[in-house]
């Protein structure tokens, strides 16, 4: 039998059982698998700094329109797909970033512009650029572009042959779009109807209604959502071209985010997203495909028998041009892939060179610099303690004019061995930071745990076994200075800096010995 005072934390853990795959599912997320059909028209270099620096942030919180072609929402699924999607996971996977879809399902446009500058989220996909919002946040280059047209119903034909014709008429537009400050300016403020929602399904159920005489709205989402919501009883009676709209990545204002941004322009100036565009608007095939779906086997047939014929004059037409592209496509293809293995394995292999010291096979000082400027800023959102160690040989000009330099770097190369013995945590790491002196990063380790590594090192390196040389043996000692972080506000530089003036001090107290301070 169960005892009774076990009943509420059984219950308990059944309840959360039950909750947490609910709670997984309740999140959308992007589907990345359109982001093959993105491609670069050529190479964007992104330093190793910058690479470092926007991995280390921790993940974006992201909001989504439901906007198709450029965002588009699938409820049966629970993801979003589109243009915008397709191009923001492209580069997300480029850079390493980690990233999170915020729900926020009731958020209207403006809740959602406004979020990103409160900072109560960091991206917001897609958006228009427009001076007030530029002042509050982040623009990116844009990947997608379009224009806004005025909608009316079948059968009412208002006469309006450019944006002065608005002010006849009771006009209706979405609240926070970036065309509704420029409404307000040449419509009267009793003919302009705004609608602050989640969706534009309020704007168009009040036009069909004729609560309003037309509708603002962009040309390429009415295109898709003509077809998905069936608004056949709507149409574009006039395209604003004058006021051509680009969409772009919205970006709450932080120092790390306009490095991030900066980033961003530089593979959106590089990228064609044609082939995504293509494969997004595609609101007339969801269509056919629902209008199939729905009626009967003759229906059908008779569907079936046009698209048939239909395809059958475009395969004619293209038949020859594809088998004529097909072998020499599959051949390029063929020779980039080539290309890009090769290069991929030059660069790893030129990442690898250009982070490791050549005579004792150790990270070099680049190296350690990058992971101290790392582990420094995890410090600051972990507070966990950071230990930084500089160590010096003793005398090692000495060891050079009596025993030459071949000595010498075997002498340095020993003291690497032990590095690597007694440094050996995978987060831990172990650089020879310029000539005889080397430096150690230790995460995660107090100053009293940093101090019993640093005895270990200097008792092994005083060893005479340290070098295998015949005749007279050089006696090594080390000099080694630790600074901790545990508290305050330290940047690196000032970590590095007491490091080495605890080494400095260790040098002045007579050598061979360890020096440590705690920066609170």
């Amino acid at each position: 039998m169960l005892a009774i005072g076990r009943i509420p934390s059984i219950l308990s853990g059944l309840l959360l059982g039950c909750m947490l795959p609910w709670a997984a599912l309740a999140a959308p997320a992007a589907d990345c698998a359109g982001a093959q059909h993105v491609r670069l028209r050529e190479p964007v270099i992104v330093s190793t700094d910058e690479r470092a620096e926007l991995s280390a942030l921790p993940p974006l919180r992201v909001v989504v329109l439901d906007a198709p072609p450029m965002t588009r929402f699938d409820p049966d699924r629970n993801v979003y797909t589109g243009v915008g999607i397709d191009t923001w996971c492209f580069i997300a996977a480029q850079l390493g970033l980690h990233y999170e879809i915020d729900p926020a399902p009731d958020w209207t446009v403006a809740e959602k512009i406004a979020g990103v500058q409160e900072h109560r989220a960091d991206v917001m996909i897609p958006l228009s650029l427009r001076p007030d919002r530029a002042l509050r946040g982040l623009f990116t280059q844009p990947y997608y572009k379009s224009h806004y047209a005025v909608i009316a119903r079948k059968g009412v034909q208002p006469q309006i042959h450019q944006m002065a014709d608005l002010a006849r008429y009771r006009v209706g537009v979405m609240h926070g779009v970036a065309f509704e400050p420029m409404l307000r300016d040449m419509v009267p403020t009793d003919r302009l109807r705004t609608y602050d929602q989640s969706s534009s399904d309020g704007l168009f159920k009040a036009l069909r209604a004729g609560e309003i005489d037309v509708a603002v709205f962009n040309q390429s989402i009415f295109a898709e959502k003509r077809y998905s919501h069936e608004y056949f009883d709507l149409e574009v009676v006039l395209v604003l071209h004058e006021y051509p709209r680009a969409y772009r990545f919205y970006v709450s204002d932080t120092p790390e985010h306009r490095q991030l941004v900066r980033v961003f322009d530089r593979y959106l100036a590089a990228l064609d997203v044609s082939a995504s565009i293509a494969r997004h608007e595609e609101g007339e095939v969801q269509l056919i495909e629902r209008y199939v779906a729905q009626r009967s086997q003759r229906t059908l047939l008779q569907v079936a028998s046009v698209v048939a014929v239909l395809l059958a004059l475009v395969c004619v037409l293209a038949l020859r041009r594809y088998r004529r592209l097909s072998h020499l496509l599959a051949e390029r293809n063929q020779h980039i892939l080539r290309q890009q293995e090769a290069l991929q394995a030059a660069n790893q292999e030129l990442e690898r060179q250009s982070q490791t010291d050549g005579l004792t096979h150790l990270a070099n000082r680049r190296h350690f610099d990058q992971a101290l400027a790392r582990e420094h800023a995890r410090w600051r959102r972990t507070g966990s303690p950071l230990s930084l160690m500089m160590l010096d040989v003793d005398y090692f000009k000495r060891v050079n004019d009596l025993y030459g330099h071949q000595v010498g770097d075997d002498c340095l190369r020993a003291i690497a061995q032990v590095l690597r013995d007694n440094v050996a945590r995978s987060a831990d790491l172990a650089a020879r930071y310029g000539g005889e002196e080397f430096a150690c990063l230790l995460p995660e380790t107090d100053s009293e745990s940093a101090r019993i590594v640093a005895e270990r090192i200097r008792t092994a390196v005083a060893q005479p076994e340290l070098l295998n040389t015949q005749g007279d043996r050089p006696r090594v000692t080390l000099s080694i200075g630790i600074a901790t972080l545990a508290g305050g506000r330290a940047d690196a530089s000032e970590l590095l800096a007491a490091a080495d003036a605890q080494l400095y001090a260790a040098k002045q107290a007579g050598r061979d010995r360890v020096h440590a301070v705690v920066l609170n």
